[in-house]
């Protein structure tokens, strides 16, 4: 009967799953830090510094407090699955090395809205420019004087001017822009720039126009999206965390005391690891699709 029991909460979490010390921690901390930036991609290395340009960056102290939230909730689960301190003590390890991860994901997350934020800026400041200097080259060296732009987009804007100048057309300036920004609104724009070119349209003023609105269209939908996703996350790790804690309702059907024996057979122990495996990894497998899928259009 226990044995029927588990095996209908790890199936019922699949499918779940499916559908729905300071001085010893800043020298630990900076070791980490060195060993990290010594192997780390430099691409991450780059979004990273970017967090912690736009002032998104965890403190040493915020750190401090999450290590502490996944020691104790790994620790607690751990032990009322198997009541063993070794057992959990692994399980803490784990939970802590889990962290840097996240981070990373979280990193990722903030550079990629960062970097949609500044598309549209690209886009929008572009599309006016145009509408005053009737010149592609003219609106991006207006839009860079401007200043309204940041890094990495503003040495790719610039290497866009200098490539018109070089060739003496705007084509291979789009090609290197859209391949490196794939988004919407960036091609669309730049097809229109370069029908307008080709074609020597005197009057752009309502594609221009119809363009913009497109832009303001998306960034809305954007934006609307991107605070669903964040209400749907908060429930996400809400219900995934409550799932952990079903064995409470497996010990409170048994009793503790028969819970406790019945963890003497190899075979419930295995099940118990796979429902927090199987648990820990679809909410991992969450986390990095809502950190990871943001600013698409």
């Amino acid at each position: 009967m226990e044995l029927i029991v588990l095996i209908i909460i790890g199936v019922f979490v699949v499918v779940y799953r499916n559908y729905k010390g300071q001085n010893v921690y800043k020298y630990i901390s900076n070791r980490a830090g060195s060993l990290y930036d010594k192997f780390a991609p430099y691409s991450f290395k780059v979004v990273r510094e970017k967090t912690k340009q736009l002032g998104q960056e965890y403190t040493v102290r915020q750190y401090t407090i999450q290590i502490a939230i996944f020691s104790i909730f790994a620790g607690v689960v751990s032990y009322l699955y198997f009541y063993n301190l070794f057992i959990s003590l692994i399980y803490i390890f784990i939970a802590i090395a889990i962290i840097p991860y996240l981070a990373y994901l979280r990193c990722k997350r903030v550079y990629s809205e960062f970097l949609f934020e500044q598309v549209q800026v690209y886009t929008t400041n572009t599309i006016m420019e145009f509408s005053t200097t009737q010149s592609f080259v003219k609106a991006l060296e207006g839009v860079v004087a401007s200043g309204v732009l940041e890094e990495p987009i503003l040495t790719d804007v610039n290497t866009m001017i200098s490539l018109a100048y070089q060739n003496g057309s705007i084509d291979e300036s789009l090609q290197f822009m859209s391949s490196k920004y794939p988004y919407y609104i960036v091609k669309n724009m730049h097809q229109l720039f370069l029908q307008i070119t080709k074609e020597g349209a005197k009057d752009s003023g309502e594609s221009l126009e119809n363009m913009q609105q497109d832009i303001d269209m998306l960034v809305e939908s954007v934006y609307r999206d991107r605070m669903e996703r964040s209400t749907f996350h908060k429930g996400f790790l809400k219900y995934g965390v409550t799932l952990y804690l079903l064995v409470m309702v497996v010990q409170y059907l048994l009793g503790n005391e028969s819970y406790i024996r019945m963890l003497d057979n190899i075979l419930i122990k295995f099940i118990l690891h796979a429902i927090i495996i199987i648990n820990s990894y679809f909410l991992l497998k969450g986390e990095k699709y809502y950190n990871e899928n943001v600013g698409a259009e």
